[in-house]
């Protein structure tokens, strides 16, 4: 042992010492006496470690604030002030306040999630959903699974099997995360079929490909990429007729999905799921939680036939909904049927119709507060900027809005920069900001509480070289 440790072990308190305090009885009645016990230890064999003596106070403070750091969520709220809507890193779309209460109400006492009350036996839970569903898309029947990438495996799995799956060449995605729909197709038992060319396939190219081994014709929307130019597509009706031809499904993946038309707010045009039934694709997977406004979901409407199919599936059992998700499923599917509030009532639609005009005012508002708060740090000012929808919807369309830009004092560098966009996502409630030449945009989109916004903004103070860095509370 070095004279250091030494000196440090004889300037230490006793585990047993430290845990007699009033102080550690108030830890231990919150956190429970292991945790504290162990946040003790640790913090004595640090000081032990380093030879540094320590009271018995400061051991219980540096406890204190360990158990506070481990104890916190790590799923925790934040201010989504990116410019992307529905942002996937970041929960994509918000729920409205009738889906939250249905998911607390299933959370705390038992539900009919697949009991049925008139006949006292067992229900379907698949059922909560499947009227709404079918009454706003036409469809003759639906189902629920996890996520859309799950709804399209459950289809593949069970339509074509150690079959083929014809898809043209332009519409082998990669969606988030590096997931692409050949590995799904793959992980599904179907074989890849691709036809046509990567910016212009024909019904031809469809039609030639199709013989013994053809399980099914798939169409996926290509929603978080555009081919521009010199480009061909088949016809989603063609298709459809093309494969009733040859008594085969045609499947169309919508990713994101929507069951509104976005033009009647002044939004691009994006597909429908009614609107895709009816051009005859006998099934349509698409998102919850994205376009939709819902819980993370994948949903599969079409005919009653192939639904009962996948129904079967020993896989939908692996990939279905939980009771949560379901009952906040259901609240949102009803608010579609009074379309005339929907833009008020449900949070991703009224975030992607918020006119630019009020953005600006809130910007106006907040720009003075803002400027006072970071007058040493930053030179603020209010400019236009774009958002854009998210989750891969519309990926070319953009949004007109207006952001705060912070521009550091001192130091003009890339560093700076990232400091201050760092001690932004540092506050209680994290700011999440981008970096654009040289400057942190707060786009205001998604701003809807500001009083919160601004109240820990003071927490922003300057480091060494000037620096923007989070103040210890």
């Amino acid at each position: 042992m070095t004279a250091n440790e030494r000196q440090g072990r004889s300037g230490l308190p006793s585990v047993d010492l430290v845990l007699r305090s009033e102080e550690a009885g108030a830890l231990i009645g919150r956190y429970g006496r292991s945790l504290v016990v162990d946040a003790v230890r640790t913090a004595l064999a640090e000081r032990r470690r380093c030879g540094v003596a320590a009271s018995a106070v400061a051991i219980l403070e540096q406890s204190a604030q360990s158990l506070a750091r481990d104890m916190r969520m790590s799923q925790r709220r934040v201010f989504n002030l990116t410019g992307t809507v529905l942002h996937t890193n970041l929960g994509r779309a918000p729920l409205p306040e009738e889906a939250i209460t249905a998911a607390v109400a299933a959370m705390r006492d038992p539900t009919t999630l697949e009991y049925n009350i008139e006949t006292g036996k067992r229900g379907e839970r698949d059922d909560h959903i499947a009227g709404w569903l079918t009454r706003l898309t036409g469809a003759e029947a639906a189902l629920t699974v996890n996520n859309n990438a799950g709804a399209l495996l459950l289809a593949l799995n069970t339509l074509a099997e150690a079959r083929e799956t014809i898809v043209s060449r332009g519409e082998l995605i990669e969606i988030g995360g590096s997931f692409r729909l050949p590995d799904i197709m793959a992980r599904a038992g179907t074989r890849l079929r691709e036809v046509g060319t990567t910016n212009r396939t024909h019904l031809a190219d469809f039609a030639a490909a199709i013989g013994p081994q053809t399980g099914l014709i798939l169409k996926a929307h290509t929603s978080n990429f555009a081919i521009q130019g010199f480009t061909a597509a088949a016809p989603a009706v063609k298709l459809a007729a093309l494969a009733r031809e040859h008594a085969i499904p045609f499947i169309e993946d919508l990713g994101s999905g929507t069951l509104v038309d976005f033009e009647r707010w002044g939004l691009p045009h994006e597909p429908t799921v009614a609107e895709t039934l009816a051009q005859g694709a006998d099934l349509v997977t698409f998102s919850g939680d994205k376009l939709l406004g819902g819980p993370q979901a994948g949903l599969v409407v079409g005919r009653a036939e192939l639904v009962r199919r996948l129904a079967r599936n020993p896989l939908k059992r692996a990939l279905r909904l939980d009771k949560i998700r379901l009952a906040a499923l259901e609240a949102v599917l009803r608010l579609y049927a009074d379309p005339a509030r929907l833009a008020e009532r449900l949070p991703a639609l009224r975030l992607l119709t918020r006119p630019v005009d009020g953005i600006k005012a809130l910007g106006m508002g907040l720009l003075p507060v803002v400027e006072q708060r970071f007058q040493d740090i930053a030179e603020v000012s209010l400019v236009e900027t774009k958002s854009q929808i998210g989750s891969g919807a519309l990926p070319v369309s953009v949004l007109p809005s207006a952001a705060l830009a912070l521009r550091p004092l001192r130091q003009r560098s890339g560093a700076a920069v990232e400091a201050l966009a760092r001690a932004l996502r540092g506050l209680p409630i994290p700011v999440i900001g981008r970096i654009e030449a040289g400057r942190v945009l707060l786009d205001l989109r998604c701003l809807e509480d500001e009083v919160a916004f601004l109240e820990q903004l003071d927490a922003v103070t300057l480091g060494k070289h000037g620096a923007a860095i989070l103040a210890k509370p």
